[in-house]
């Protein structure tokens, strides 16, 4: 590096000397890189090229990570939401009920019995898909959570 006058600092002979080898060692490996490349270039059309496949393999797992976890997230999310949803229906249904039977109403009849049962099973049937992704067993595999949660 020079100083501002334009000369270069004085160093040390001998920290001269590594400087100056770790730059002849720094141009070695560019010029050994550059070679690699044009032998790839050379050797593999330009998708096929090794060193370009494992960058690009290791960005890939990368993002496999990244969006298994953000898979599992928005499965918790959706599970907190229907367990929420659910809590809040069965509250209005006791609710209703209550007011039926207090304003001398008939009471809830049976396709609405149907209908709350049906409901009950396909929140079931979630949770049960779903409660090993977000619970207990974090390592699943990817392929194997997206499968649970089609229903």
């Amino acid at each position: 590096m020079a100083d501002p006058s334009g000369r270069r600092p004085r160093h040390h002979p001998a920290v001269n000397d590594i400087l100056s080898t770790l730059a002849d060692a720094s141009a070695a490996l560019a010029d050994v890189q550059r070679r690699l490349d044009l032998e790839f270039r050379a050797s593999y059309p330009d998708h096929a090229n090794p060193a370009k496949l494992v960058a690009r393999v290791k960005r890939v797992q990368e993002e496999v990570a990244a969006l298994k976890e953000l898979c599992r997230d928005l499965l918790t999310q959706k599970q907190e939401l229907i367990d929420r949803i659910h809590m809040s229906l069965m509250a209005q249904r006791s609710t209703t009920q209550r007011l039926l039977a207090a304003s001398g109403l008939p009471s809830l009849s049976d396709v609405d019995e149907a209908a709350h049962n049906s409901l009950n099973a396909v929140i079931d049937e979630w949770t049960a898909h779903v409660s090993p992704i977000t619970g207990e067993d974090k390592a699943k595999d990817a392929n194997q959570i997206l499968f649970s949660a089609i229903i």
